[in-house]
């Protein structure tokens, strides 16, 4: 049986101001903000930069009310800087000055801790994303923490996202791609004494069967994790 996880929180239209949302994967970027109900997608892949992107979403967003803008990225973020390009992405990341092209205040946060900020229930967790790439993310206590899991090595002289990412997916087929997800996420939640495992991403869906400990991920969470990183980052959640 599936179980997902479904924090209690306040629903999105609760937020006293409105927050537009992206959340940018490899292969489509979510557009959504607290004010507006639909959810739009932005093909993005790897050539896209963050001046492509922002073309794509002005267009998208013409006429909405915002105040604030989150930025889930993939890849190493630290205290809102992007350290590197992202694997999955185009060039021009780094260093890129997102509150002045959209003239707002802009939080940018790693897209795996975006969705566990979301995701988290007390204790200890340890999210893994399962998309294009292999987010990972670990919260004890309230303290959260970004990891980049992705690209420690694995076997073969290959990285962990060589086995559990979408190429893998695709190179391995589903089977033998759900058998590695299996013994990954039972390694790293032993390693890190994690109470209860989140699994989320586009492609945590493709499991049949998931692994002792574990919860479904949902993807309103990467939207619940923004209210979250508005009024906790950077300090004890409190749950």
């Amino acid at each position: 049986m599936l179980v997902r996880a479904r924090p209690t929180v306040p629903h999105l239209k609760q937020v006293p101001f409105d927050i537009l949302v992206l959340d940018v994967g490899g292969t489509n970027i979510k557009v959504r903000a607290t004010g507006q109900k639909k959810l739009v997608k932005i093909p993005s892949g790897r050539s896209m930069s963050p001046r492509e992107m922002m073309g794509a979403v002005r267009r998208k967003i013409a006429g909405w009310n915002i105040q604030a803008v989150s930025i889930g990225l993939p890849g190493l973020v630290l205290h809102g800087r992007i350290l590197h390009d992202p694997r999955n992405l185009g060039e021009g990341w780094v260093g890129f000055d997102f509150s002045k092209a959209f003239r707002l205040p802009v939080k940018v946060i790693n897209d795996a801790t975006m969705q566990a900020l979301g995701s988290y229930q007390g204790g200890r967790m340890l999210f893994l994303g399962l998309g294009t790439g292999f987010g990972s993310a670990f919260i004890v206590d309230g303290r959260l923490e970004s990891l980049e899991l992705a690209h420690l090595l694995y076997r073969k002289k290959c990285t962990y996202e060589d086995y559990v990412g979408v190429r893998a997916l695709e190179r391995l087929g589903q089977k033998k791609w759900a058998q590695h997800v299996d013994v990954i996420v039972k390694h790293f939640s032993k390693v890190l004494r994690a109470d209860y495992v989140v699994l989320g991403g586009g492609n945590a869906k493709k499991l049949t069967d998931l692994p002792p400990n574990c919860i479904m991920g949902d993807n309103e969470n990467a939207f619940i994790g923004v209210i979250r990183l508005w009024e906790y980052l950077g300090a004890n959640l409190g749950y």
